[in-house]
């Protein structure tokens, strides 16, 4: 009996240690196509800003190029529009349809929608409007795990954990955070922690920015540090009064944003015309049009927005600001209507659905309200100068929680984009209390909302049919001796029954399965076949 239990058990181990390399092995392979095509993709990007901004320069101070100007973005609306009717899931900002592509609920013909999106991604650049590149990064990567576990020929849950990787791949690389790009598969992609996303999703990022670094070697370039022109000291704690006021405000102005996002999206769906395909063209040619008209009055509102969060960055208060002055205006002035615009584009970008990235513009729209509130700390309390950079850090943290619901994820960026551990506390703090304003306020993460939408205008939860599933979990397999709220099941299914010999047993989250568990599951699916698969391979 001895034997038998030992054998069992060498078995059952000898099968997670394959299970575990063979995570390691694909999520390499992802690591390295990904990583490579979002690299390619984001030093374009690179020029296309520069480009752009010459362009927009000339135009400004030769007027009569104006019409030239609109007639141009008017023939980019149009291939914007081609390329959205082409591929569907392009629309937006990415990160909802590749966190939906995490959990089996979006399914990708991963070289159109990669090809589609790093097209589009890129006119929209190269016409100068306040779109960043981590968003569009994050789906580039997604597609291209999905692609790399199609040519592979994966099961559907090793697909899952590669279109995972490629996710965070393409974050990491994109903002230059690895450990933010981790950080995005627990607390977004899956909303929870299990050794197979982490193994996959580790592996990926490590290799992709490992392919990222060959890469910048080979063209003779160089990695930038993120916001260089910042200096951080330690914040005494009889100063942290500033930090809860500065987390009060950027809750509330985070709330706002997230309900004119939504609102902006009922205003674009009032416009209907017969064929969607010519719907959709005409709320993009808007957006460009507004979005033109925006980059033209300042230079601050263009692209994603990190030359303008470095603008703010004082070295620790041995000088001023560097941003921009908008129309001749005093710092102050030109931080609120850069604010204004900033805040107005990207809220006109999410409802309209043009292929675009939100993730930096977020950011940016949080470090403008940060600068705006070291003028007013400054004036109240000049011994404040010290820590201006740190408070634009803190309002870009409690800002993109209160909007993403990512506090984790947000700690972890601004670490990282700091390379230093003085803003941890502060930080925490302010995120804390943004992440409560939204709460208080009944808001959910934007993304989330985003994939709920994008679900219901494809008509994916129409399609669903209810299918119940009765699998014998055998020794060995993925869920043997875990707990049930620590598995990655496929979306849409619950666990309702599980029989133990003579025992039925009705499920929570913290009960433990065995093998030899006979377990009924109900699931509501567009796709049954794939998610028979994905169980399987999870049970047996």
């Amino acid at each position: 009996m001895r034997k038998t239990i030992k054998e069992k058990h060498k078995k059952k181990k000898g099968s997670l240690y394959r299970d575990f390399l063979e995570l390691v092995i694909v999520g390499s392979l992802t690591g390295i196509f990904a990583g490579a095509i979002v690299t390619f993709f984001n030093i374009l990007v690179h020029e296309g800003e520069e480009i752009s901004r010459d362009a927009y320069a000339y135009v400004r101070a030769n007027p009569a190029f104006v019409p030239l100007l609109f007639l141009v973005l008017a023939i980019g609306a149009f291939v914007l529009g081609v390329l959205v009717n082409v591929s569907s899931v392009i629309r937006g900002c990415g990160i909802p349809q590749a966190e939906g592509a995490t959990r089996g609920i979006v399914r990708f013909k991963w070289y159109r929608d990669l090809t589609a999106m790093f097209a589009a991604s890129l006119l929209t650049i190269f016409m100068g409007l306040s779109i960043g590149a981590e968003g569009p990064s994050v789906l580039i990567g997604a597609a291209a795990g999905d692609g790399v576990a199609t040519l592979g020929s994966r099961n559907e849950m090793i697909k899952k954990y590669q279109i995972t990787g490629g996710a965070c791949t393409g974050l990491a690389v994109a903002s230059n955070a690895p450990l933010t790009g981790m950080a995005f598969a627990f607390e977004e992609a899956h909303k929870r922690f299990t050794p197979e996303v982490f193994i996959c999703a580790f592996s990926s990022v490590i290799f992709g920015i490992l392919t990222r670094s060959l890469i910048y070697n080979i063209l003779g370039m160089e990695i930038e540090s993120a916001f260089h022109s910042y200096v951080f000291h330690e914040m005494p704690i009889s100063d942290y009064g500033f930090v809860v006021i500065a987390g009060i405000a950027c809750g509330l102005l985070g709330v706002g944003f997230y309900k004119a996002c939504f609102l902006m999206r009922k205003l674009f769906r009032m416009i209907t015309l017969k064929k969607p395909q010519v719907t959709y063209g005409v709320r993009i040619a808007i957006a460009v049009m507004l979005g033109g008209i925006v980059s033209l009055l300042t230079v601050s509102v263009m692209g994603g927005g990190h030359d303008f969060i470095e603008s703010l960055g004082t070295g620790g208060g041995v000088r001023s600001p560097s941003a921009e002055t908008a129309f001749g205006s005093s710092l102050v002035w030109a931080l609120l209507i850069v604010l204004t615009l900033k805040f107005f584009i990207t809220t006109v970008n999410v409802g309209s659905g043009i292929p675009c990235g939100v993730f930096i513009p977020i950011i940016a729209i949080g470090a403008c309200l940060g600068g705006l509130l070291n003028r007013l700390w400054v004036v109240i309390d000049p011994d404040m100068v010290p820590y201006c950079d740190l408070m634009v850090m803190i309002c870009m943290a409690a800002f993109f929680t209160t909007v993403v619901k990512a506090p984790i994820t947000s700690i972890v960026m601004i670490c990282e984009f700091t390379g230093s551990f003085a803003p941890l506390l502060p930080v925490i703090i302010a995120v804390s209390i943004g992440y409560i304003i939204g709460e208080m306020s009944r808001t959910d993460g934007i993304y989330e909302e985003l994939l709920e939408q994008y679900e219901h205008e494809m008509g994916i939860h129409e399609r669903a049919v209810r299918e119940v599933y009765v699998l014998d979990l055998v020794p060995g397999a993925l869920a043997d001796k875990r707990e049930v709220r620590n598995v990655l099941w496929p979306a849409g299914t619950r666990v309702k029954e599980i029989h133990r010999g003579e025992e039925t047993i009705l499920p929570e989250g913290d009960t433990v399965l065995h093998c030899g568990d006979r377990l009924t599951i109900v699931c509501k699916t567009d796709e049954p076949k794939k998610i028979l698969d994905e169980l399987k391979h999870i049970l047996e």
